[in-house]
């Protein structure tokens, strides 16, 4: 029980961290209306600031059956071999974001994913924790 309890603690630490440098960047960057891969690239470069190991656009093999498929998943961002992160900047969020990142996560055996919308005028507003199996 402890264990579960140390592993959630990291995670909502390194979710706490996340949601700050997601902060920085939308106040720096001056809100929404920039390229999701603007944010994408200032918020990897927030990330390591603060000491975390960050993979961007990174390729994940899926298995089916016995096949690894040719197409593979990419996360936007995996930070600290622990977190999927999906960057988006778009005006409204949709409701299949969700769905997708949740897949993701189950495909990795994953607990935590964030989808961060730099498309809203508050990031608090944008930002989505999307729970898998949570220790």
């Amino acid at each position: 029980m402890e264990r579960n309890a140390e592993k959630i603690e990291i995670l909502n630490s390194l979710s706490g961290q996340i949601l700050d440098s997601a902060i920085e960047v939308h106040q720096i960057m001056g809100g929404p209306g920039l390229l999701e891969a603007v944010y994408e690239e200032a918020l990897v470069h927030e990330l390591k600031l603060r000491n975390m190991a960050i993979e961007r656009q990174k390729p994940i093999s899926i298995h089916y059956k016995g096949c690894n498929l040719k197409k593979p998943l990419i996360l936007d961002l995996f930070v600290n071999n622990t977190i999927i992160i999906e960057v988006k900047s778009v005006e409204k969020f949709n409701p299949i974001f969700h769905a997708q990142l949740l897949t993701y996560l189950r495909l990795m055996d994953i607990p935590l994913g964030l989808i961060i919308n730099f498309g809203e005028k508050y990031i608090k507003n944008g930002f989505h924790r999307v729970v898998n199996n949570f220790p």
